[in-house]
C-alpha cells in the first residue's frame, strides 16, 4: 500500500481515547488508516518531517455566519473605533472617498458598515441627526456585531416607509424611538427587515466569492468544518437560493472548509404529500430534510429564532436587566421573537417533516420554551439523527441542566463573547444571575454535549484564542466572567472544537478525533494546546481538509520539504 500522505515526527493528540497519542500519521484518500506502527514501512507520495510541531483534528465552528463575514470584509469596519467621535470619523471618510452626489444615491449607493458596538462608546448610540448629516441621502446600515440589531439614518428608514412616528413595529422588532417618537436610527430584531429587505437578496456571485475569502481565512485558523448559522431568509439570510452559492462554491473549489448549512425556519413550507407523511408538515421541496448531503456540504438543523441577545437587552430573561444600558429600563426582561404558541406550531411542523431543530435561545426564559417545545416533539416523533441544538444557551438555570441532558440536546455557548462583551453582560445581568451565564465545565458534568464554536463576525473566530478564553474566561478589563468553576482544562477546551462540536453536528462518525477510517482533517500548531501557558500564542502551521493542505506555513517555518517518491 501507498500512502498519499505521511506525517512523521509529529507530537498528534488525536481526541481518541483508545489512543491519545501518535508519532506519526498516515493518510490515504482523504482518510486516515493509521497511527504509527499501523504505518511503519509504508511508502508515500508525500512525506512531511513536522520536527516535533503537534497534530490536533481539524477545528469545528459549530455556530458561525460566513456569508455574513465574508461580505463584510468588503464593508466598512468601525470594530476599531473607540468613542463616536472617531466613529463618526471613520463614516465621514467612507462618505468622502465615495462621493455624495445625487447619482450616487440609489439602492447600490449603500453605504454599509459593520461591527458597530455601544460598549466601544461608553454604552452610548449614534446621534442619528449626526449620521443624517454625515450621509446626507445616501441611506445607512450599521450592523451591531450581535447582529441583533443595527444602526441606520434617517435616508434609509424613509426608503423603507418607515420614518413615520406612526409606522408600527413588527413581530418580534421595535424601531426604537425617542420619547417624542422620532426614530433613533436604532432598529431591533426583526425590524432590521425593514432595512435589509431593500438590500437583498446578493448574487450567488457575490455570496460564492464571500465564502471563498472567509474559508480562506478559516483555513488559515484551523478549521476544518463549520456550520453556517441560517441561510435563505429572515433578516440572517442572504438570499432565498443560498444554498445553491455554497453547492457552486464547493464545485468550483472555493469552499475551503466543510460546511454544514442550516436553512432558518422561515423558508420551510407546507408540504404535499402522502395523508401519512404528515398533513401538518413544513420542510423544503422534494421533501430534503436535516442530514441530506454529503461529508462536505449537508443540511443541518433548521434554525430559529426564540429571543434576542444579551448585549442588546432583548433576550428573554426570567428576571429583568439591571438597567445598564437605558434609564428606562425597569420591567425589561426581553421578549420572544413571536407568540410562544406560534413557534410551538411552526417548530412542529418542521419536526414533523423530519427536521433537527437548532434554536437560538439565550435568556433562561427562552431556554424553558426551547427545552418544553424540543420535548414535547421528541416525545411525538422519531428521534433525531442530527442532534436538537440550543444556540447559545447563554442562561440556564441549574435545574436546566438535567433536561438538556436527558433530552440529548447540544449546547453552543461562545468563549469568545468573555472578552469584549463579558464586563457589559456582568452588569447587565447583576451578580445574582451571572454564575448561570455561559455555562461550560457544568454543562460537561451534567453529561451536555458542549459544542465549540463563535458565532463571528459577532465576536472574535479565532480557535486558539476562544479555546483560552474557555480555560481563562478573562474579560477586557482582566476579570474572570460569570463562575470561575466554569473555567475548562485545555483538553476540554480543545475537545470543544473537535469532539464536542463532531457531535453536535451528527458527524461524531466521521470527524472531530483521528483515527483510522475518520476524514484526513487536521491542524498543524507550532505546540500543543495541552502544554502551552496561553493557547492563543500558539500558531496555526497548517491545516488540512481530507488529507489536502487549505493553508501551509511548514516550510517557511520549519524549512522542511516534501520527500518525493516515485511510484
Amino acid at each position: 500500500m501507498k500512502l498519499d500522505l505521511l506525517l512523521r515526527n509529529a507530537d498528534v493528540i488525536t481526541m481518541d481515547p483508545e489512543r491519545p497519542s501518535a508519532s506519526s500519521l498516515g493518510i490515504w484518500q482523504g482518510l486516515v488508516v493509521g497511527l504509527d506502527e499501523d504505518v511503519d514501512g509504508l511508502d508515500a507520495a508525500e512525506i512531511l518531517d513536522l520536527d516535533g510541531a503537534t497534530v490536533t483534528p481539524g477545528f469545528i465552528d459549530a455556530h458561525c455566519h460566513t456569508t455574513w463575514f465574508g461580505l463584510g470584509l468588503a464593508e466598512l469596519d468601525v470594530s476599531t473605533a473607540r468613542g463616536l467621535g472617531e466613529l463618526y470619523a471613520f463614516l465621514q471618510a467612507a462618505v468622502s472617498a465615495s462621493g455624495t452626489d445625487a447619482a450616487r444615491v440609489e439602492a447600490k449607493a449603500w453605504l454599509m458598515a459593520t461591527g458597530f458596538s455601544q460598549q466601544q462608546h461608553d454604552g452610548a448610540f449614534p446621534d442619528i441627526r449626526e449620521l443624517d448629516r454625515i450621509t446626507g441621502e445616501r441611506p445607512l446600515f450599521m450592523r451591531h456585531n450581535s447582529g441583533h440589531m443595527a444602526v441606520v439614518n434617517t435616508a434609509a428608514l424613509r426608503l423603507a416607509g418607515a420614518e413615520s412616528p406612526s409606522y408600527a413595529d413588527p413581530d418580534g422588532g421595535v424601531i426604537v424611538r425617542d420619547a417624542a417618537g422620532r426614530p433613533t436610527g436604532l432598529v431591533q430584531e426583526t425590524a432590521q427587515e425593514l432595512i435589509q429587505q431593500l438590500i437583498l437578496p446578493y448574487s450567488i456571485s457575490e455570496i460564492e466569492a464571500a465564502l471563498e475569502q472567509a474559508t480562506r481565512h478559516y483555513a488559515s485558523e484551523g478549521i476544518t468544518s463549520f456550520t453556517e448559522a441560517g441561510v435563505g431568509g429572515g433578516w440572517i439570510g442572504h438570499s432565498p437560493v443560498e444554498l445553491a452559492a455554497y453547492q457552486r462554491a464547493a464545485a468550483n473549489g472555493r469552499l475551503h472548509a466543510r460546511a454544514q448549512v442550516m436553512p432558518v425556519l422561515d423558508v420551510l413550507h407546507r408540504l404535499g404529500g402522502h395523508g401519512d407523511d404528515g398533513s401538518g408538515a413544513a420542510g423544503l421541496d422534494l421533501g430534503i430534510t436535516s442530514g441530506f448531503g454529503n461529508d462536505y456540504l449537508s443540511l443541518g438543523p433548521a434554525k430559529v429564532f426564540l429571543d434576542g441577545s444579551l448585549l442588546g437587552e432583548t433576550a428573554a430573561v426570567s428576571h429583568e436587566y439591571c438597567s445598564r444600558a437605558q434609564k428606562d429600563n425597569t420591567g425589561n426582561t426581553g421578549y420572544f421573537q413571536a407568540e410562544p404558541a406560534l413557534l410551538r406550531e411552526r417548530i412542529e411542523a418542521a419536526y414533523a417533516a423530519g427536521w433537527s431543530i437548532a434554536a437560538h435561545a439565550i435568556g433562561d426564559r427562552a431556554v424553558d420554551l426551547a427545552i418544553d417545545i424540543l420535548a414535547e416533539c421528541d416525545a411525538k416523533y422519531r428521534p433525531r439523527v442530527v442532534p436538537n441544538r440550543i444556540e447559545h444557551a447563554s442562561m440556564t438555570r441549574p435545574e436546566q441542566l438535567e433536561r438538556l441532558a436527558a433530552l440529548g440536546i447540544a449546547v453552543t455557548p461562545q468563549a469568545s463573547f468573555f472578552h469584549d462583551g463579558g464586563d457589559g453582560m456582568s452588569a447587565s445581568l447583576g451578580p445574582d444571575r451571572l454564575p448561570w451565564a455561559y455555562r461550560a465545565s457544568s454543562f460537561l458534568s451534567a453529561g451536555v454535549t458542549l459544542a465549540g464554536s463563535s458565532d463571528r463576525p459577532v465576536a472574535d473566530g479565532n480557535v486558539l484564542r476562544g479555546m483560552q478564553a474557555f480555560v481563562d474566561r478573562r474579560t477586557s478589563s482582566g476579570v474572570v466572567f460569570g463562575n470561575p468553576a466554569e473555567r475548562l482544562t485545555p483538553y476540554e477546551a480543545l475537545a470543544a472544537y473537535t469532539t464536542g462540536a463532531a457531535a453536535a453536528t451528527g458527524m461524531s462518525a466521521a470527524k472531530g478525533s483521528l483515527a483510522p477510517g475518520k476524514l484526513a482533517d487536521f491542524a498543524v500548531l507550532s505546540g500543543s494546546p495541552l502544554a502551552a501557558g496561553n493557547i492563543a500564542e500558539l500558531q496555526v502551521l497548517a491545516t488540512a481538509v481530507g488529507g489536502r493542505f487549505t493553508h501551509n506555513t511548514l516550510t517557511a517555518v520549519h524549512h522542511t520539504s516534501y520527500v518525493k517518491h516515485s511510484s
